[in-house]
């Protein structure tokens, strides 16, 4: 008995979407993994460069992610910052941030100083975190931005001691008149003299990449993609040999 194809519009118009569907996703995800393995790249290339001299110059976030800086020049103490909602070890806490304004400009950079532990019998009480004061030499790791966690309703305007969910260099500039850089910098684990609160924790956690997850999404979809022609294929020709 001859086996033969029966076309189903029907079949086909399911199959086409489902293919084109498949491929497009895959193809997402392949560019996903792709912008990833050059963050990946840009981390080693950043751990293994010397230090960048941060000297007021304006400067894009994308070329410096991950940069290893230096910077000289001291904290404005008036405008400090909480990012809430970053537990720490199966601890509450928070990220304190602080403006960096760069000896001999006007330029800040926004300082990630630490974690410290938030109080467990009242939430918003802020913690005591000594700063140094006058000029200081800092070293960190620029990073597009402090982490996002979700946040219910948009951002509101910063005041100084304010605890937000989420942060943005740009808009401290625009809510406190600070000339800022478009990204922030991880203080390195090591101490400022002066008082640097030793509260402060700075075990900074590692970029979760995830190139190969987004990978195996990919061959996922393309397999979806395959699927579908062969289910296809196999349907024609099964519905084709039943008929003769």
């Amino acid at each position: 008995m001859r086996i033969r194809f029966r076309f189903k519009l029907i079949p086909f118009i399911a199959t086409v979407l489902v293919v084109a569907l498949g491929i497009q996703l895959g193809n997402w995800q392949q560019r996903k993994a792709t912008q990833k393995q050059v963050m990946q790249s840009q981390l080693a290339q950043g751990q293994q460069a010397a230090p960048l001299l941060l000297d007021g110059a304006a400067l894009a976030a994308e070329a410096v992610q991950f940069r290893r800086v230096r910077m000289r020049g001291e904290f404005v103490t008036g405008w400090p910052l909480y990012l809430d909602n970053r537990p720490y070890q199966g601890r509450a806490g928070f990220y304190v941030l602080m403006p960096f304004k760069l000896a001999g400009s006007g330029m800040h950079v926004l300082v990630l100083r630490g974690w410290v532990a938030r109080d467990a019998a009242q939430r918003t009480r802020l913690p005591s975190v000594s700063t140094p004061a006058g000029t200081v030499t800092l070293d960190g790791v620029a990073r597009l931005n402090a982490g996002h966690v979700l946040q219910l309703g948009g951002a509101v305007p910063l005041t100084p001691g304010a605890i937000v969910s989420n942060l943005d260099p740009l808009q401290l500039a625009r809510d406190s008149g600070l000339t800022m850089q478009p990204f922030v910098v991880e203080q390195s684990a090591a101490a400022l003299p002066g008082g640097d609160d030793a509260q402060l924790v700075r075990d900074w956690p590692a970029p979760a990449l995830g190139v190969e997850k987004n990978q195996g999404y990919a061959v996922q979809w393309y397999a979806l993609a395959a699927m579908a022609v062969v289910f296809f294929v196999v349907n024609g020709c099964r519905r084709g040999k039943n008929s003769a």
